[in-house]
């Protein structure tokens, strides 16, 4: 393992992330306060509880969820597509560092950046609403792999990219309404049978709930099958980035 090469990496995108600080940390924090004022004094005011959870904390695990996807995705796309637009990728592919270690040291620094914002996130909810963490084990675990799973979803992302307006596309046009309809702000059981059966057919609801879970001890759909769901994504994830290593798609045009 070049420990020397990764960590030239991953403290290459950190610094990026640094000199970004604004964006990074500061946007989040104002998009969910706007969310819990939005949200809690519109919405708030009419649903009072979820499972027995009031609902400014019901949504907290949602919310986390919601920015945790879309910024992984967004650091890791962003990372890879970069090097690729300004040709310095060819150094890095040239480089006595294994593929391995590339993704390591790209998707590496977008987890890092992505936890970092789910955590301010999470500080910044509990400015608004009482939150309780029944498993902060399992908390950590579903933060952990989700981060993961997406910032490999992103990566896969950049290098698919040819124009910033593609990098965008998913996140915007797929990732984000995927999310808000994954039962981010609701119970699925709120909804009529027929957009039940419809909902589970999104993948993040499954993420979502067995966040949720990790909170309050309720959910959509069982924790297992939420654990399930996501390490078959994170499996699709890393086939697909060793498909593209492999025959060089994208990386040796």
């Amino acid at each position: 393992m070049n420990l020397n090469g990764v960590k030239a990496i991953y403290v290459h995108e950190m610094d990026r992330a640094r000199r970004t600080i604004f964006q990074s940390l500061v946007s989040p924090v104002i998009s969910t306060s706007l969310y819990f004022v939005v949200f809690g004094s519109a919405i708030g005011s009419r649903i009072t509880e979820i499972d027995g959870v009031s609902y400014g904390s019901f949504i907290v695990p949602g919310l986390i969820m919601l920015t945790m996807m879309t910024q992984s995705v967004t650091y890791a796309s962003f990372g890879i597509f970069f090097p690729r637009f300004t040709g310095t990728i060819y150094e890095v592919l040239s480089a006595p560092i294994s593929h391995i270690e590339i993704v390591i040291g790209y998707v590496g620094a977008a987890v890092t950046k992505s936890l970092i914002v789910g955590l301010v996130i999470l500080s910044t909810a509990g400015l608004f609403v009482p939150i309780q963490i029944a498993h902060v084990e399992w908390m950590v675990l579903f933060l952990l792999l989700t981060s993961i799973t997406f910032s490999l979803f992103g990566f896969l992302i950049g290098i698919w990219a040819d124009t910033f307006e593609r990098l965008q596309i998913i996140p915007l046009l797929v990732v984000t309404p995927l999310v808000f309809l994954g039962g981010s702000f609701y119970s699925v059981d709120m909804l009529p049978e027929l957009w039940q059966k419809i909902t589970y057919f999104n993948p993040v609801l499954y993420l979502v709930s067995g966040f949720r879970w990790s909170f309050y001890e309720i959910s959509d759909v069982s924790v297992m099958i939420s654990l399930a769901m996501i390490a078959i994504f994170l499996l699709i994830c890393i086939t697909l980035t060793w498909w593209i290593f492999k025959t060089g798609y994208k990386l040796k045009e």
